[in-house]
């Protein structure tokens, strides 16, 4: 019973933080981290009315020059599609307004320079 105990309190505690994590990769832009199948992770942040999307590979960051992508964003019964493109180093930006809110739920589709195209659902609490 106690170890019961233990594990819920262990998750309230990491549903309270708002952060997902993946199989161990840490939010470390104040984002939402999930894991692609072939392993890249994709952090995505919205703060001060901009999307951004971080990307990496296994902790490292992964150069998106040369990327492109869309993220698709689901909220209520709208529907938005909004471009993603390089914003230097490991970042990528929404060239329009994402909408991200609570209760949205996004699909990064992200397509790197030397890489397969990658699909992260993230869920907006």
């Amino acid at each position: 019973m106690k170890k019961v105990l233990a594990l819920a309190a262990m998750a309230a505690t990491i549903a309270a933080s708002g952060q997902a994590l993946a199989h161990g990769e840490a939010a470390r832009h104040g984002g939402i981290v999930q894991e692609s199948s072939s392993g890249i992770s994709l952090e995505l942040v919205n703060r001060d009315g901009k999307t951004l999307l971080y990307v990496e590979d296994h902790g490292k960051p992964v150069p998106t020059a040369g990327a492109s992508g869309k993220l698709t964003v689901l909220h209520g019964g709208a529907r938005a599609e909004v471009p993603l493109e390089p914003a230097g180093g490991n970042a990528l930006v929404a060239k329009g307004d994402a909408r991200l809110g609570a209760g949205a739920k996004a699909i990064a589709s992200v397509t790197l320079a030397d890489r397969k195209p990658v699909n992260v659902r993230f869920a907006l609490k």
